[in-house]
């Protein structure tokens, strides 16, 4: 099946289901985990691949102790996440939703219409990442199609828009845990503006999942190696 053919409406949500589930930030120091539950009100989550603007949803992140039964569901991910976390960074872990990645440790949290979670620089607000994903039923990514085939169809007809030409610089698989995984860098080029991004996608849970990391053409190379480090740490969890 064609990715174009995949419904756009995304997992619904609910704020009783975001209460209850732990989605939390770890430091780049194991010792020192601060936990959290983020939670969120209610939005729109029928956006499309193609609507990339900031929501009004708000996620406000209760700081939690290193106790009790969260603490137990928590340590299996944390250890994982502590083997090889880089210097400078932070580990964002979504068990409820079942998908984890590192971010830039000076980068802060905020509100991507349609996404599931995002983080941005501080500074420059187009330097950010953000994870979404979509309902399908498919196993695995390779059910999706050939990997150029995929890539080509996601960057040309759902990402750019009518305005911007798209061009695509590299594509990678990778398989980690038996999951496999597609990576890929492009560029987003209108007459006024141009943007450059890495995607990984996968397909776990009943979901095709998407993150994107992202700067301004203008920084892309000073920044390139510090955003695949992002790209190339997102795993899918079982849930």
């Amino acid at each position: 099946m064609a990715v174009s053919s995949l419904s756009l409406s995304l997992v619904p949500r609910t704020f009783k289901d975001k209460l209850n589930e732990p989605r939390w930030s770890e430091s780049p120091r194991a010792s020192e985990l601060p936990l959290h539950h983020a939670i969120a009100c209610s939005c729109d989550r029928t956006t499309g691949f193609d609507e990339e603007i900031s929501g009004n949803c708000k996620r406000r992140p209760l700081l939690l102790g290193v106790v009790g039964s969260l603490t137990a569901s928590l340590l299996p991910a944390s250890s994982l996440l502590a083997q090889e976390m880089p210097a400078n960074y932070r580990a964002f872990v979504d068990l409820s939703d079942g998908y984890s990645y590192y971010y830039p440790s000076d980068w802060r949290e905020f509100d991507f219409r349609g996404h599931d979670s995002a983080f941005k620089d501080r500074y420059l607000q187009l330097q950010n990442v953000r994870v979404r994903f979509i309902p399908t039923d498919k196993k695995d990514i390779h059910d999706m199609g050939p990997m150029d085939e995929v890539v080509s169809n996601l960057v040309k007809n759902i990402y750019a828009t009518p305005n911007q030409i798209a061009n695509i610089f590299d594509t990678q698989e990778r398989t980690v845990d038996g999951r496999d995984y597609y990576t890929f860098e492009y560029e987003l080029r209108s007459p006024n503006f141009a943007s450059c991004s890495f995607a990984t996608i996968a397909v776990a849970n009943g979901r095709f999942y998407t993150l994107t990391v992202a700067a301004n053409e203008r920084r892309w190379r000073r920044v390139r190696n510090k955003l695949k480090v992002v790209a190339d740490s997102f795993k899918v969890l079982d849930i």
